[in-house]
């Protein structure tokens, strides 16, 4: 205490859980403003996993079948959860083997970017299944924001690329 006060710091206490506690003279207010900045960046990384719902009739069309197919990939390849949902109708609601039939089939087109995580439930009139994604969000992320930046480099490697041989067939 006696040398933070003669160097004009405080004693900021940094494990107090450890047997002796440890503690460093520093300005107490920087230590505060760093540990803030900390918080704030780990804050900033860190994404939320979204349920994504696709919606089916069980008398889908094949074109518009694989239209949501596509449409649900995408939402597990951003690192969303998707949520399977088919709408019964009328006579339908008496065959739900039908739907889980159709959404067995879902989760083995969608196998390879994600899991099922709970199998066909029938809710009311719908029959619900969700599907977890193989990489969580920020693994997505970070796996589009490197492919981003490498399309930027190719693009710019490609302009600088285009203005050499203009300037060499001018002379």
């Amino acid at each position: 205490m006696r040398l933070a006060q003669e160097a004009d710091l405080d004693l900021v206490e940094v494990a107090p859980n450890s047997k002796p506690p440890v503690v460093k003279i520093m300005d107490y207010g920087k230590f505060k403003y760093e540990a803030a900045q900390k918080a704030k960046e780990a804050r900033r990384n860190q994404a939320n996993t979204i349920l994504k719902e696709v919606r089916f009739r069980l008398k889908i069309e094949a074109h518009d079948y694989t239209t949501k197919l596509k449409r649900a990939e995408g939402f597990l390849k951003a690192g969303d959860k998707v949520k399977a949902m088919i709408l019964f109708r009328g006579r339908e609601q008496s065959r739900p083997e039908q739907g889980v039939r159709l959404l067995r089939k879902f989760a083995e087109d969608v196998a390879e970017f994600g899991t099922v995580e709970s199998n066909p439930t029938i809710d009311g009139r719908n029959m619900v299944m969700v599907v977890a994604p193989l990489k969580n969000k920020s693994e997505a992320k970070a796996e589009q924001n490197a492919v981003r930046a490498a399309n930027k480099a190719a693009a710019r490697d490609a302009a600088h690329g285009a203005d050499a041989p203009a300037e060499s067939s001018a002379e």
